[in-house]
């Protein structure tokens, strides 16, 4: 188990210096600054010890060497206080550039990542991953560069000013060492799977509470409170479990390593008491190597602390890179072309999907769609009507079999061109933080203020839209803020309507509108379907008769095919669907 740890934490540290080799010329600045701090901090002691020798003895004191001495440790201090300001400044821009570069490539990968990770995973949890992860990656790689480097340098130049002064005493330093470094890697091998657990349960936690907060309504309405709170205070539990452990081993660093610099600091306090006494150094030069054994063991503190938060800045780093690293849509053709404007035959052939291997859903499928054709698709719940909606909006690719737009076998298609010749209206409402008018323009960005208007207006919301504090400007959240679920629904409307592309998806586009404001709104689609293709997915039968073809489907197999008229005469499944929306309970 520790070696698989440590091949992870190796792997992630490999990937992170990927990022951060962008970045070297801060980096080399970084180290030769550090490298520059602790040359002058380190020499302090020396001129300390030179002043403190100046004291010749009772009335007989060189106060004209002392204060040379002094003017030259003002300006060393002035330098090493310049330098490290620089320095912070560079880790800065290296650390905020690396977090920036990961927190992009993240969303990046999220806009091209297949439409099955997205609903294996709860939204909470992804946004944990690019939010609070890199948040904690963040503090982890900042103290690692503001401490890293100087300690490691400081422990090296200390040890070359020590021997400058006294090889005994140094050595016996030397002895030492190596126990310290022994604790802090024997405290930190057990402290990384902590910190991931403790990570990946943060994550829970975040998608828990996304979860709850965006469906409160629902919470109080099924009065599933006690549950829910259940369920958090099971999950904060493992999180307080996770937590101590990581903190309780990695807070034992810190103490140990203190316990065993004292040691260090012990033995050169006695061995240089016994070597000043002997006339082997000058007190000036005893109290240097004591500062010098401070300077030395201090270091070792700090590093500590710096591989304590390492730990949690790899398991968060190491959770975000995943997201990164998962495989996107699969890549298209280089020859891949462009649909400029669909002529509205769509044909599938032989098509089979299916979500998992081992549940069959769409099988042998076979359908074949004129311009300008009404296909409706009726069903029962889970007889594939909104998978068939993705395959056709290449959200998922067909198993099995082809479909072809406009002749074109779809997988020959660049993506964005084939999504760009559909408009689509689902059931579910997705709006944007912005202005209303950003929303109904999402599409078409360059539209003028007049088509976002007629756009409203065919879609029976711009008597609505008036009545905003500031009209088209009104500003929303990405939940609609105050507005109806009806309202929401009319501006996705409107959204499709400035665009009116060849194709149209209308997937329950009417669920959530009242009914005088439907029949409105059926009059405008039918004005907008004139000579485009339209796939409608409806419940409520009564608003697909006018349909040019019905699709029933069935366990994924469409088991009818026709007009509303020619299926009724048939009496089979239509026909029962149909007839159950009036038998009266």
């Amino acid at each position: 188990m520790k070696h698989i740890v440590t091949e992870k934490q190796r792997g992630t540290m490999g990937k992170v210096l990927r990022y951060i080799r962008r970045y070297w010329g801060y980096l080399g600045c970084s180290v030769v600054l550090a490298a520059v701090i602790v040359g002058l901090t380190l020499y302090l002691p020396i001129a300390t010890g030179q002043a403190i020798d100046c004291i010749l003895g009772k009335c007989a004191v060189d106060f004209a060497g002392i204060f040379v001495i002094l003017k030259r440790m003002a300006v060393i201090i002035a330098l090493t206080a310049a330098a490290q300001w620089v320095m912070n400044a560079c880790n800065n821009k290296i650390t905020y550039n690396v977090i920036r570069d990961v927190r992009r490539d993240a969303f990046e990968k999220i806009e091209h990542l297949p439409l099955k990770y997205i609903d294996a995973h709860s939204y909470g949890e992804v946004v944990s991953r690019v939010i609070a992860d890199v948040d904690q990656f963040a503090d982890g790689l900042l103290m690692g560069f503001t401490q890293f480097f100087t300690g490691v340098l400081t422990i090296f130049v200390t040890l070359l000013f020590m021997l400058s002064i006294n090889v005994k005493i140094t050595a016996a330093v030397v002895v030492i060492t190596p126990v310290s470094l022994l604790v802090a890697s024997f405290i930190a091998k057990r402290t990384f799977s902590m910190f991931q657990l403790q990570s990946e349960t943060r994550g829970e936690q975040t998608a828990l509470i996304e979860e709850m907060v965006g469906g409160q309504k629902v919470v109080q309405a099924f009065a599933h409170e006690e549950e829910a709170l259940a369920q958090f205070d099971a999950i904060n539990a493992r999180l307080q479990k996770y937590s101590l452990r990581a903190i309780f081993f990695s807070s034992l660093t810190n103490p140990c390593t203190r316990f065993v610099n004292s040691l260090v600091y012990a033995v050169v306090g006695v061995v240089g008491a016994i070597a000043a006494i002997s006339g082997g150094i000058s007190v000036g030069q005893l109290a240097s190597l004591l500062s010098y054994a401070n300077q030395y063991t201090k270091p070792f503190n700090e590093i500590s602390g710096v591989i304590t938060e390492l730990q949690n800045a790899l398991a968060c780093a190491a959770r975000v890179l995943e997201l990164i690293e998962e495989e996107p849509e699969p890549a298209e053709d280089g020859d891949a072309r462009e649909l400029s404007r669909a002529d509205g035959r769509v044909g599938l052939s032989h098509v089979s999907f299916s979500y998992t291997p081992e549940q069959h859903l769409i099988e042998d499928f076979n359908l074949s769609v004129q311009p300008g054709w009404r296909v409706a698709i009726v069903g029962p719940t889970g007889c594939g009507k909104t998978t068939l909606i993705n395959l056709l909006m290449r959200f998922y690719d067909v198993n099995e079999g082809v479909i072809r737009i406009s002749g074109i076998p779809m997988k020959e298609l660049t993506r964005k061109s084939l999504r760009s010749n559909f408009g689509m209206v689902l059931q579910e409402t997705w709006l944007r933080s912005g202005t209303i008018r950003e929303n109904i323009a999402m599409g078409k960005p360059e539209a003028a203020e007049e088509e976002v208007v007629a756009a409203a207006k065919a879609a029976h919301a711009h008597s609505f839209i008036k009545r905003l504090p500031d009209g088209y400007d009104t500003v929303i959240t990405e939940d609609g803020g105050s507005l109806s679920q009806g309202q929401k629904q009319l501006l996705c409307i409107a959204r499709v309507m400035l665009c009116l592309p060849p194709m149209l998806i209308l997937d329950e586009a009417t669920s959530s509108i009242d009914t005088r404001t439907e029949l409105k709104i059926q009059n405008a689609f039918a004005k907008m379907m004139q000579g485009r293709t339209s796939f409608i997915v409806a419940h409520r039968l009564s608003t697909i008769r006018e349909a040019d073809v019905i699709l029933v489907m069935k366990d994924g197999t469409v088991i009818e095919q026709g007009k509303h008229e020619e299926l009724l005469e048939k009496n089979g499944f239509y026909a029962k669907l149909y007839n159950s929306q009036f038998v009266q309970s």
